[in-house]
């Protein structure tokens, strides 16, 4: 089946990265793609000000790249955090204050996918404790999703990369999700289903797909070893997208690999030209 009708959104908070943000998404429209996500881009500024909202939400629409995902406030990515929502103190008072800023910016877009990234495990504190903060902050995402009409994502980690991150396979970051969908009663958190790190975890991705495709709100990929582009590895990328295809899945496909020891647009080989711009809808 290939990469045939699959719709790609590249990561411009890993890919372009060589270039400041602002000029990021007309070179990713210049590469072919209409369509971008991003990592909250203000590492230190869960609520920046609204200039450099606003030039970002300019340099988006300039380039003609629609914005398909954005992440909540995480910490430092990339860097040693994981996410904010389950840290107490400092780091989750960022991400409430973060989570109608995001939702805000999303939507002012028409951006539809927010991801919620879990948080690492802290020293000195009861793993129960940080689960019962974030099962109430994602709640708060959640409902702030909803008054855009988006999904918030709920992603497994690789346990090598991150071995402070708790959810660390895709079983544990489905029950987060229904655990959300229990507490709110909205049904709008999912899985965002990470073929890289589930790859590094070991699992049998092609199970993975079967069992839980249809509670996917989003896909990522970057070849294992490496993180790199697919076909710099061993996993073989167009067959596991076509079994999503298969399995129901239609949504975007994040490209969320490094570009390696080379310029961005070069990362793209793999990918015939024909099949970079995503469709309109």
């Amino acid at each position: 089946m290939g990469y045939t009708d699959t719709r790609f959104t590249v990561n411009l908070s890993i890919l372009f990265t060589e270039l400041p943000l602002l000029e990021r998404p007309a070179a990713a429209a210049a590469a072919g793609f209409t369509a971008v996500e991003l990592w909250w881009p203000w590492v230190s500024a869960p609520t920046p000000d609204a200039a450099e909202l606003d030039a970002l939400r300019t340099a988006l629409n300039d380039a003609g790249t629609r914005l398909t995902g954005l992440n909540f406030y995480a910490g430092q990515l990339p860097g040693p955090d994981r996410g904010a929502l389950s840290v107490p103190g400092e780091e989750s008072e960022r991400f409430r204050a973060n989570v109608d800023v995001a939702a805000g910016f999303a939507a002012s877009l028409g951006c539809r996918a927010l991801n919620a990234l879990y948080g690492n495990r802290v020293d000195g504190v009861d793993p129960a404790v940080q689960d019962e903060l974030a099962l109430t902050n994602l709640a708060l995402a959640a409902r702030a999703a909803d008054r855009i009409g988006a999904t918030v994502l709920v992603e497994a980690l690789n346990r090598p990369e991150s071995p402070r991150y708790p959810l660390v396979s895709a079983a544990s970051a489905v029950e987060v999700a229904e655990q959300v969908n229990a507490a709110t009663g909205l049904r709008n958190t999912k899985f965002l289903m990470d073929l890289y790190h589930l790859s590094v975890n070991g699992e049998d991705l092609g199970e993975v797909i079967d069992r839980y495709a249809a509670v996917t709100g989003h896909v990522q990929i970057a070849d294992n070893p490496g993180r790199g582009a697919p076909g710099t590895g061993a996993l073989d990328c167009a067959a596991l997208l076509g079994r999503l295809r298969k399995a129901g899945y239609d949504g975007w496909v994040g490209l969320e690999y490094k570009p390696g020891d080379r310029p961005s647009p070069g990362a793209f080989a793999w990918l015939p030209a024909a099949l970079r711009p995503a469709p309109a809808s």
